[in-house]
């Protein structure tokens, strides 16, 4: 029984060793089994003193090895977060250097939403004219020349005012209420036309209208492609000027050259009675030649175009102002 228990120790690695044949065989006799016992003893101890030292010496290396994976896990760890101070030091002077510099506070007179808001309640000035006119003032003071100008004008420039940078929505709104009031102004100057008996001027009127909005809805359709071709061309300033960002194929231009219509037909009428001088559409055309002459040179793009039109504009404004605030204020007295 002990001779089997012992030839039973069993090592990692090592194949389970059972007593064959013959050791039963032995076991018979005492004598024989007492021999076998004394002969096996110290082999058998000194398996199992190899096994346990084995095993120890297995166990330290596996401890050993641990140790120095931690170790060196350690070092590159420590490495690495070196490395990574060092190139953050590094690449902070450059980020400073590489980010925009901060813009300093805008005052009132580089500020674009300040004078387009003013602009824009100018505008809403000159929308309250025309429904003040529509109430109190006679049909027969509404320009037949003027009037359609506006309504082309707002038009523009409500959605000029849409897509401009900054976005000005309080101006937008305001040209959209002034085609609507416009409109409304042009009904009563015809009814009063053909009232007096002129119906000749109210048919020609419409002639002109329609053609001209047929030369526009044609210029619209065929605006990108004649652009692509120009553009393609190569024909250096020519090609330029028209893949410009305010170019003659953007709102930014037309916008501008509808207010020189505003402008050209106030200088056409430079001695236009003062009776039928608008005192209230007068002062918003005024008000708003002055405020978009600064307005214009802080959008983007920047629009010099609408710059001088506003010149001109505040220029005309003001003289029919002046003869009217004159006639009805000054001479009066």
């Amino acid at each position: 029984h002990a001779l089997r228990k012992v030839a039973h120790v069993q090592t990692r690695g090592q194949r389970e060793q059972q007593p064959g044949p013959w050791v039963h065989a032995l076991l018979v006799s005492s004598k024989a089994k007492n021999m076998l016992l004394s002969r096996c003893a110290r082999p058998m101890a000194l398996a199992a003193r190899g096994v346990a030292y084995g095993g120890g010496v297995a166990t330290r290396s596996t401890a050993l090895a641990r140790t120095g994976l931690a170790q060196r896990g350690a070092v590159a760890r420590r490495r690495f977060a070196s490395e990574t101070r060092k190139e953050a030091t590094e690449a902070a002077p450059k980020a400073a250097e590489a980010a925009p510099p901060k813009e300093a506070p805008k005052g009132w007179w580089s500020s674009a939403e300040f004078w387009g808001g003013l602009g824009a309640l100018a505008g809403w000035g000159m929308t309250g004219a025309a429904i003040y006119d529509a109430q109190f003032s006679s049909p027969e003071t509404i320009s037949m020349k003027m009037t359609p100008v506006m309504i082309i004008y707002s038009s523009l420039f409500a959605r000029w005012a849409f897509v401009v940078k900054p976005q000005n929505l309080l101006l937008a709104a305001c040209h959209a209420s002034n085609v609507v009031a416009q409109l409304n102004q042009m009904r009563r100057a015809v009814e009063y036309k053909q009232s007096q008996g002129k119906g000749d001027e109210v048919s020609a009127l419409a002639m002109n209208a329609g053609i001209g909005g047929a030369a526009l809805a044609g210029m619209v359709v065929a605006g990108p492609t004649l652009q692509s071709a120009l553009v393609a061309a190569e024909l250096g300033p020519v090609s330029a000027f028209a893949g410009a960002a305010a170019g003659p194929f953007t709102v930014h231009f037309w916008a501008p050259m509808s207010k020189w219509l505003i402008s050209g037909a106030s200088m056409l009428e430079l001695d236009r009675p003062v009776e039928k001088i608008s005192l209230a559409q007068y002062t918003a055309l005024t008000a708003t030649g002055l405020f978009f002459s600064r307005y214009a040179l802080l959008v983007t793009p920047v629009n010099y175009m609408l710059c001088s039109v506003n010149v001109a504009l505040f220029s005309s404004s003001a003289w029919h102002l002046g003869r009217k605030v004159k006639a009805d204020f000054i001479d009066s007295k």
